[in-house]
């Protein structure tokens, strides 16, 4: 099993990145292959909407040259790709918004080329939030359900941590074996 997390928090050693550390450490227990890819530094520029895309077959094929190629090429390894982020204004942070928007050209949906190149991958929110769970959470899990329905990925489910008193939220030994349970959980369903 190969898990790819995508930790797209702007602050690399906080609240999510804090959360992140029982969860990977639970996943190589179990024997997965993980890579762990923090977006803060990257190069990731937003989706020009300009199709070139669509008309490259069989590879990624943005005419953008920037730190989105590698993450591709982490995505295209990957069984399961865990996006863990923060929820800013009901939804994922810049950086992780750009990502989700360049993945426009792994579907080949809308020019010559045709076929998605992620089809049949897995995906998982691993989230931290300031409001309730439902009410922080939400909007950005139902695009992420309609990004995967779209895309023939399946939606395998998310884990949360409400953050009350910062950092410290991350370490309760709730929020760690909650972390741990959503590890084995998608090691469970990523055979």
């Amino acid at each position: 099993m190969r898990v790819l997390v995508l930790m797209g928090s702007p602050r690399v050693n906080e609240n999510t990145a804090e959360l992140c550390k029982p969860f990977l450490e639970e996943l190589k227990m179990l024997g997965a292959d993980t890579r762990y890819v923090i977006l803060a530094g990257k190069d990731i520029r937003p989706c020009l909407g300009c199709y070139a895309c669509q008309d490259v077959e069989g590879e990624y094929g943005c005419i953008q040259h920037d730190d989105m190629y590698p993450i591709v090429e982490d995505i295209l390894w990957a069984d399961v790709i865990v996006l863990a982020c923060p929820i800013y204004t009901w939804y994922c942070p810049t950086l992780m918004k750009s990502v989700l928007d360049r993945h426009y050209d792994l579907n080949k949906f809308y020019g010559s080329a045709k076929g998605s190149l992620w089809a049949g991958k897995k995906m998982a929110l691993l989230l931290t939030h300031g409001y309730d769970r439902e009410y922080a959470c939400t909007p950005f899990e139902t695009g992420i359900k309609n990004l995967c329905a779209h895309s023939s990925l399946k939606y395998i489910g998310m884990y949360s941590v409400r953050d009350i008193d910062n950092k410290a939220s991350m370490q309760t030994q709730e929020a760690i074996e909650g972390a741990k349970q959503f590890a084995r959980m998608i090691a469970g369903k990523a055979k």
